[in-house]
């Protein structure tokens, strides 16, 4: 079993605990947050990759989580836990090796580039380049000659010796197309030519030059409905959709914790670094509108506000505007369950004094079995009086 199954703590993390302390028990959580103390027991074997780890509490069946990838698979080496991220991961697994064109979609910051480069390197064309080019940060009037080169003297500004752009680039290898939403519609014409006939002409004039990649794209946008508003053309929306998965933004995400212990070890090589049990489920509640990306800067800020004999990240150690944004979340999040709870509670009805008297009359007559005059003198009126508050 391993042991990202089952702890919130990478293998190496946990190797690099050993060393520096022999035999000195780590306090780790569970996936579900539950603490435990875990003792790194190192063996022959750990020569080989591999370790034994003793965790004194119960262990998480592992039936209840579907088996990661090959182990060595770029795709693995990503996966912290997430459901709905490991079964995007094996979907693209299936088709890395075949002529099926991959569409990433997500949220910006969600990881749709290295999720890209993952894949890559997972398929058997993994040894050549990886070529990703940004729709949205090219200029309009570049794009072309970025994608498809150009010919010597092809524009003003040109290099003297031309340009074989980014396609042929990666040639034998994989083309990646971020924002591809976002590319103008001429050019969507140009790279529908070019995944039709796998061949390439330079701007400027040139013999066409075959080319063989495998493509990704990816996109913030819900390319579908730009299609059917005619934002985005059909015919190439249809040539790039061989196989769509969407990743899950961060505050979906169910592996917030092992996550968070990824991204510290990634920033703090060689040292182990943990967050204060409190301000880790503030952050976890956050909404990260720009996701990993937003989430790996506030870690690598607060990694750098700590003092060189200290390991634990709190709330000194985030910058004002964080701080400033988990408190008026934290507020909202408040006020939203008193909100719940107060509209859950039953609605009382207080009756007024009128109310109260008919009733008082209604009970007086129903125990004198319609008797008036009796009913009167249980309440201390008269019999009139009873006739008259009754038709009021």
């Amino acid at each position: 079993m391993q042991v990202n199954t089952l702890l919130d703590v990478p293998l190496n993390t946990l190797l690099a605990q050993c060393h520096r302390r022999p035999n000195e028990p780590v306090r780790v959580q569970r996936l579900n947050g539950e603490p435990l103390f875990v003792l790194v027991q190192p063996s022959p074997a750990t020569l080989a990759g591999r370790t034994t780890a003793l965790a004194h509490g119960p262990q998480r069946p592992a039936s209840q989580t579907p088996s990661p990838g090959p182990a060595g698979d770029a795709l693995a080496q990503l996966d912290t836990g997430d459901l709905r991220w490991r079964s995007a991961a094996d979907k693209a697994r299936r088709v890395a090796d075949k002529p099926i064109p991959l569409l990433i979609q997500g949220e910006s910051g969600v990881g749709k580039e290295l999720f890209a480069r993952a894949v890559h390197d997972t398929g058997s064309r993994r040894a050549k380049p990886f070529v990703a080019i940004n729709c949205a940060a090219v200029p309009e009037n570049l794009i072309e000659a970025e994608l498809f080169g150009y010919a010597p003297g092809a524009f003003t500004g040109a290099r003297r010796d031309g340009s074989q752009g980014r396609v042929r680039e990666a040639q034998g290898g994989t083309l990646f197309l971020d924002e591809i939403g976002d590319m103008p519609l001429p050019m969507q014409a140009r790279l529908l030519r070019v995944l039709q006939e796998r061949q390439v002409s330079p701007l400027g004039g040139g013999p066409s030059v075959a080319v063989d990649f495998a493509l990704i794209c990816a996109t913030h946008c819900k390319l579908r409905e730009a299609a059917e508003q005619g934002r985005f053309r059909n015919d190439l929306f249809y040539r790039i959709n061989g196989l769509t998965v969407q990743l899950p933004p961060l505050r979906e995400r169910t592996d917030f914790a092992v996550l968070t212990t990824r991204l510290l070890g990634d920033l703090n090589p060689g040292r182990l670094v943990v967050i204060a049990p409190e301000l880790l489920e503030r952050l976890r509640q956050n909404a990260w509108p720009g996701n990993l990306r937003q989430y790996a800067n506030v870690l690598r800020t607060a990694s750098a506000m700590l003092d060189a004999d200290e390991t634990c990240i709190d709330w000194v150690h985030l910058s004002d505007d964080v701080q400033e944004d988990l408190s008026a979340q934290a507020q909202t999040t408040h006020a939203q369950h008193a909100g719940k709870l107060e509209a859950s509670r039953p609605t009382q009805v207080v009756p007024n004094l009128q109310d109260l008297a008919r009733e008082a009359m209604r009970q007086a007559i129903d125990s004198s079995y319609g008797n008036m005059s009796q009913a009167a003198r249980q309440l201390g009126i008269s019999r009139q009086t009873l006739y008259r508050k009754l038709n009021a």
